[in-house]
């Protein structure tokens, strides 16, 4: 088996010639013989005894070919692409089979699609905006108050009618020209006004009635609802049995020990909170400004991406979130029907990402060839020994199971960024 030719007819795209030797693709046909020959009968031989002549005699001298060149078509293609020395991102296509003959073995042509040439723009000494990491009295004060919303409490109203903030508990039963539909009906639902968990302008029509008020909520439903109620004019005969406000606690040194066993008054809890919110403002900082650079990045490099890549990276990255669903118990199928979704709408919503992730790859590469970025054994060791720990395994387990290579590539990979992100400038 052996090369023959490699020609390059047009960007990313190789056609190869592609032989294997007559001795081989015999051999080949023997190997399907005896795989199929159990199941093959001929008159005056038993099932399974007829010799591979007798059989080819009957059939024809082919009769084996296919599934011989199934057999040897894998290692001849990839020892022609090796011998090539091309890096191939998708299957062959075009498969085009010239010769096929006991006496002259295979020759047999095809396409491949080739990793891009990629060509860097800047890379060092960009310049991105840096977000501010010190934390404010506002933003103190804003953390503080969702504290109070979390430790709330809700309590009975009975001197007044429903406000916006409220929680009213509501019968309803919903009508389309006068007759109910499913779906359109509830007792003591716990709607908190405000929440825009009804339909746009349910919640409005409620504020202002008191408890055992029955009234009319007069709603039209949006055109995206559900096909048979999209767009139409509504009217649900709602009656309130009870209203609650939210009652937040008092901001006082009992409240910063209710909320937080380290702290002893409101002022300690004040401190510890500014602390946290700096240090959560610093890693968005650093998130946003390395994602700022690596887009400078990718938007200064020049490639002609083969669309076989973005759509491979639109597949994984289904196949990962199915993954994650399974996890949890859920089939991706079925979620795509509790959605309403078609596959193809579902992989359309990961397509932006998978050309950003693959750009992204692309340049990165780059840069490890360009810099000659390496990675030591002795980071190799130090990353399964983090994997091992953040997985709960033996770092004998890590390495059976993720190859070194991979290893190597992304601590070469993460090499690259953090050499963009140091000779970078913060504006």
């Amino acid at each position: 088996m052996s090369l023959k030719s490699s020609n390059k007819v047009e960007t990313n795209t190789y056609e190869i010639e592609v032989t294997v030797d007559a001795q081989t693709f015999a051999d080949a046909c023997k190997t399907a013989y005896m795989r199929q020959r159990k199941s093959i009968q001929l008159p005056g031989f038993r099932k399974g005894k007829a010799t591979q002549g007798m059989i080819e005699k009957v059939y024809g001298e082919g009769v084996f070919f296919e599934d011989a060149l199934e057999i040897v078509y894998p290692e001849a293609v990839q020892a022609a692409i090796d011998e090539a020395e091309l890096r191939v991102v998708d299957q062959p296509f075009d498969l085009d089979v010239t010769v096929m003959s006991k006496e002259e073995g295979v020759e047999m042509k095809m396409k491949v699609t080739t990793y891009p040439e990629v060509k860097l723009g800047e890379y060092k000494g960009l310049t991105a905006e840096y977000g501010e990491t010190e934390a404010t009295d506002d933003d103190v004060a804003e953390e503080l108050k969702n504290m109070q919303e979390r430790n709330s409490r809700l309590v009975s109203v009975e001197d007044r009618a429903a406000e916006m903030g409220d929680t009213a508990e509501i019968n309803f039963e919903g009508f389309v020209d006068g007759e109910a539909f499913d779906g359109g009906k509830g007792e003591n639902y716990p709607l908190e006004l405000g929440s825009g968990s009804f339909i746009p302008g349910f919640e409005e029509q409620v504020a202002g009635h008191k408890v055992d008020d029955e009234f009319d909520v007069n709603v039209t439903f949006p055109e995206e609802y559900q096909a048979d109620l999209a767009g139409k004019e509504a009217v649900f005969k709602c009656k309130i049995n009870e209203i609650k406000k939210k009652e937040l606690p008092e901001l006082d040194d009992e409240f910063a020990k209710d909320v937080d066993e380290d702290v002893d008054t409101l002022d300690e809890l004040k401190d510890k909170l500014k602390k946290e919110i700096s240090e959560r403002k610093e890693e968005n900082a650093k998130r946003e400004f390395e994602n700022a650079l690596i887009q400078q990045v990718i938007d200064n490099i020049e490639a002609e991406i083969p669309e076989c890549m973005n759509t491979n990276k639109t597949e994984e990255l289904v196949q990962d979130y199915g993954y994650r669903l399974q996890m949890q118990g859920i089939d991706l199928n079925t979620y795509l029907q509790y959605l309403g979704q078609t596959m193809d709408d579902f992989k359309a919503q990961f397509e932006e990402n998978a050309k950003q992730q693959v750009k992204v790859s692309l340049a990165l590469e780059e840069i490890v060839k360009a810099e000659n970025i390496e990675a030591t054994e002795d980071e190799v060791n130090a990353e399964i020994d983090k994997l091992a720990e953040q997985y709960g395994m033996d770092a004998e387990q890590i390495k059976a199971a993720v190859p070194a290579e991979q290893l190597e590539n992304d601590i070469k990979t993460r090499k690259a960024v953090e050499l963009i992100v140091d000779s970078a400038k913060k504006a």
